[in-house]
């Protein structure tokens, strides 16, 4: 699962955004039309949708219509068309806001920042002498802080958001490095690998992150 799924058919401000959101710690996915939104977002699922109304073939009103009839993932519309029509249609096919471009990057930053706050809980997660801290981006041991690149992070993240649960290797994958990513899926397992290495007592003997042959890996 992606943070943000991006569906917007401008390539310039599709990229633009996803730059931004990726720097402030999201993982982001990008689709160019209504289809391959629907599809991504199926396939793949997403905390918050920023779905573009005017797309080719399947427009925004009905991707976000789609979407409610089993979700209630959050959407945000971002759109050009500025009548009052527009933006009621947008509400009553169910998104969240209606956000009219041109917007201030840093206004929707924060909008999105807020609404990750409330909807998905604590900012921080201790397990022990660990802690993540979700706003810093930061984890600890015992304190002192660990040096974690920011794959590191956002895998270490995952699997302790899901504490308890076989994650799929495939899933995994996708979700840190994205479905489209040029990086060879054995780049987890030196990941892992990496990660035992700063958070286990023992790496050769780990308590925390445990392999799970067959399927991929667990946080204990």
């Amino acid at each position: 699962m992606s943070d943000i799924l991006i569906v917007e058919d401008n390539k310039e401000i599709a990229e633009l955004l996803r730059d931004f959101l990726q720097a402030d710690g999201y993982s982001v996915s990008v689709a160019s039309d209504g289809e391959k939104g629907l599809k991504l977002y199926k396939q793949y699922g997403a905390k918050l949708i920023l779905l573009d109304i005017m797309l080719p073939g399947m427009d925004g009103y009905a991707v976000c219509s789609e979407i409610r009839k089993d979700s209630n993932t959050p959407i945000f519309m971002l759109s050009a068309k500025n009548e009052k029509n527009d933006k009621l249609n947008g509400l009553l096919q169910g998104a969240d806001d209606y956000i009219e471009k041109p917007y201030d990057i840093d206004l929707l930053l924060a909008q999105i920042k807020g609404l990750f706050a409330r909807r998905y809980g604590q900012d921080s997660i201790t397990d022990g002498d660990l802690v993540i801290n979700k706003a810093e981006n930061k984890a600890y041991k015992g304190g002192v802080p660990l040096d974690l690149t920011i794959k590191e992070f956002e895998l270490l993240l995952l699997l302790a958001e899901n504490k308890g649960k076989a994650l799929n290797k495939d899933f995994i994958f996708n979700r840190i490095w994205g479905f489209d990513s040029v990086s060879e899926p054995q780049t987890l397992t030196v990941h892992i690998k990496r990660l035992r290495l700063k958070i286990e007592d023992d790496p050769k003997d780990p308590k925390k992150i445990l392999t799970v042959w067959g399927v991929g890996y667990k946080y204990q």
